[in-house]
């Protein structure tokens, strides 16, 4: 045992030991996280980057799904251990064997230099027996989490990113009796994917897992809280398939990890992770960071006289994008434009875009593409493109009353990435809005036109069209702006590295605003622009304030009244609005902002209170502390050792100096506070 430990400690990563505390207990050691299994292959999570924590009882971690029921206790009957290097870096990996019945188990964990606090696990299940066996799927990660000692509630916060009709918080408390499946494929008819990551956290420490595939995989994240008050996550995949003796079944490559602090940590590691095996993440154009003015205020029924009598003002005000959003087109999967707003076709769009173009804006166009209307041109011209479910039928996008089209498909791609060319290159648009929440992920496809490999190949196809409209996009015109926009969904990473903006994509409050902005910018960073969407959808219709505290871009769809036709009262820019705009964008300009860095490890958005949220800007800091109503003190995180003057950047007051690099600050405000720290 000595000289394994020799080995280890020239590459210290990954230590192996039997317990003296519990025969036939193995240890395997991460930087700052350790596995431990007792000799059922049983396993429990320990915290060691500060001190030891032992997050939770040992639990049946790994099991076999099969038609007889679950199989787990596998005896320990063995050990090995070997040097890895792959695209995530030099690491070992420890590989432990165990039986249970006529089933076999190699479980290998393996633990790499420059990903500290990851362990990487895949599992491979033999029918060591002489009869069949009958998969129905497997569990992996399946660890209990307790609370910590006073039991306060919430006693856990946690990040799910799973897609849901209901449009739930990706980031909410675990409260008793909670529990949520966060199956990553459909989970209502046009409400799917996601981010294959959960994490769970109470305020010492959290535990997160999930997987590191490179296209969207169907399993399930769920959570739960158990009666006990421990809570409980894990991965679950369901598999049909029959092993024949001496056949074996491997798992995804999975994931556990553990951290300080809210989600932010995991979710920028697991960025890391997936750009490390190849995934690119891009980078947004300048133009990307200017503010915002979109039509949709004027819905669907707008006119292009609205549009031209709105743009004078939008740009006194200072926003410099106008979006033409839904209502352009004759129908979905009839992209051209309508004739009753452009009678001359092609030649009046392009006329709008260049009137736009001439005002002084960029200009965006809507899409909401893999989507086609019954009787459009795409579903009697080509029904051939249609994604079918197993019985024959279609798959409703329920939302616009249409018919998916398949991902996976190269014909649907290619007719996607043709009208990209021509929105981009003869109309002359300088981005795309793509939105809808059918885009987030896809059902399996059954049609037999398309000869799949498998009927997953529909799911799985997403993130390759996406592509295709991306490499469109960009060769068309580079830098041109590509925002995909799904809708109240909670995104899925794999659309990610074909897209150079991200969106609160229709929040239902302020709230979701800031969570989304912080989760987004966890897995992109900074260097993909996040728009905090239309701040009529904030609380109040006025927040651009929880938009600029996560360092995001503003916009608004406010109507004016001078404009002809039909408008919507709510969303007039009335003269009082007209002030808090023109001061909100002016704010905006003079800060930047959405240019600077989002600190997002220095603040827990679950349990620090205040809310708070940091960006970084040259060598100042901002902050932006939210409740609705705080006297008492806040800290200031992150500050070099060295004195600070600060001010509320919104107001103009004064807080006089401050030492770093923590500092606390006595306030008093209501919904929110924006403060800068200047260095002397």
């Amino acid at each position: 045992m000595k000289g394994i430990l020799r080995i280890f400690a020239v590459v210290p990563l990954l230590a192996l030991e039997a317990s003296t505390a519990r025969a036939s207990v193995v240890k395997l050691e991460g930087q700052g996280i350790r596995l431990e299994f007792d000799e059922r292959l049983r396993s429990r999570v320990v915290a060691t980057f500060a001190g030891e924590t032992v997050l939770g009882p040992f639990s049946d971690s790994e099991t076999l799904l099969t038609a007889a029921g679950e199989v787990g206790g596998f005896a320990l009957e063995g050990r090995e251990e070997d040097a890895v290097s792959d695209l995530l870096g030099e690491g070992r990996r420890v590989t432990l064997v165990g039986r249970a019945g006529a089933v076999s188990k190699r479980v290998e964990v393996t633990a790499y230099s420059g990903r500290p606090r990851f362990l990487l696990v895949r599992v491979r299940y033999t029918n060591s027996g002489s009869a069949p066996i009958e998969v129905r799927g497997y569990t992996s990660h399946r660890y209990a989490f307790a609370p910590a000692r006073e039991k306060k509630e919430p006693a856990f916060w946690s990040y799910q990113g799973a897609s849901y009709e209901s449009r739930p918080d990706w980031v909410l408390p675990v409260p008793p009796g909670f529990a949520q499946e966060n199956f990553l494929g459909m989970n209502a008819s046009d409400y799917g994917g996601g981010t294959p990551v959960v994490d769970v956290w109470r305020p010492d420490v959290g535990l997160a897992v999930g997987h590191a595939e490179l296209v969207p995989k169907l399993v399930s994240l769920p959570v739960r809280r158990l009666p006990g008050g421990d809570a409980e996550l894990a991965l679950v995949a369901k598999r049909s398939a029959t092993l024949e003796p001496g056949e074996s079944l491997a798992t995804l490559r999975t994931f556990v990890a553990v951290h300080r602090g809210d989600h932010f940590e995991t979710l920028r590691a697991y960025g890391g992770l997936m750009q490390a095996q190849g995934l690119t993440l891009p980078q947004a154009p300048p133009s990307a960071f200017e503010p915002i003015w979109c039509a949709w205020g004027y819905g669907r029924a707008f006119t292009p006289e609205q549009v031209y009598a709105t743009l004078p003002v939008a740009k006194r005000l200072g926003f410099r994008w106008a979006t033409l959003d839904d209502g352009w087109q004759v129908a979905e999967g009839d992209w051209v434009p309508v004739p009753a707003k452009f009678p001359a076709g092609d030649a009046d769009m392009k006329a709008m875009v260049d009137r736009i173009h001439q005002d002084g804006f960029k200009a965006q166009l809507w899409w909401a593409p893999l989507a086609a209307d019954p009787g459009s041109r795409t579903e009697r011209e080509h029904p051939g493109w249609l994604l079918r479910n197993q019985d024959g039928s279609t798959q409703k996008v329920s939302w616009w009353d249409s018919f998916y089209l398949c991902p996976a498909y190269a014909p649907v791609r290619e007719d996607a990435a043709a009208f990209v060319r021509k929105a981009l290159g003869e109309w002359g648009y300088d981005g795309l809005k793509i939105d809808g929440q059918h885009l987030n992920g896809a059902p399996p496809c059954f049609n037999p036109e398309h000869r799949h490999a498998a009927p997953e190949d529909g799911a799985e196809g997403v993130p390759g069209f996406f592509k295709a409209i991306w490499d469109a996009a960009q060769a068309t015109k580079p830098g041109a702006l590509v925002e995909i926009c799904p809708c109240g969904t909670a995104y899925s990473f794999f659309t990610m590295p074909y897209l150079n903006m991200v969106v609160g994509s229709d929040p239902e409050s302020s709230w979701q605003v800031r969570l989304k902005g912080k989760t987004l910018k966890a897995l992109l960073g900074d260097r993909v622009a996040y728009f905090g969407d239309h701040v009529e959808l904030s609380d109040g219709g006025t927040d651009f304030a929880s938009t600029f505290g996560v360092g995001g871009v503003i916009g608004t769809n406010f109507g004016w009244p001078g404009a002809p036709g039909k408008k919507n009262p709510k969303l007039l820019l009335t003269p009082t609005r007209e002030a808090t705009w023109a001061f909100w964008v002016k704010l905006y300009q003079a800060k930047r902002l959405s240019e600077g860095e989002y600190l997002g490890e220095l603040y827990d958005i679950g349990f620090d209170r205040p809310e708070a949220h940091a960006v970084r800007k040259g060598d100042a800091m901002h902050y932006a502390f939210f409740a609705k109503r705080h006297r008492g003190s806040v800290e200031l995180r992150g500050l070099e050792t060295k004195r600070y003057r600060v001010r509320d950047y919104e107001t103009g007051r004064e807080y006089g100096k401050v030492e770093g690099p923590l500092a606390r600050l006595a306030v008093d405000f209501e919904r929110h506070l924006l403060l800068e720290a200047i260095p002397e």
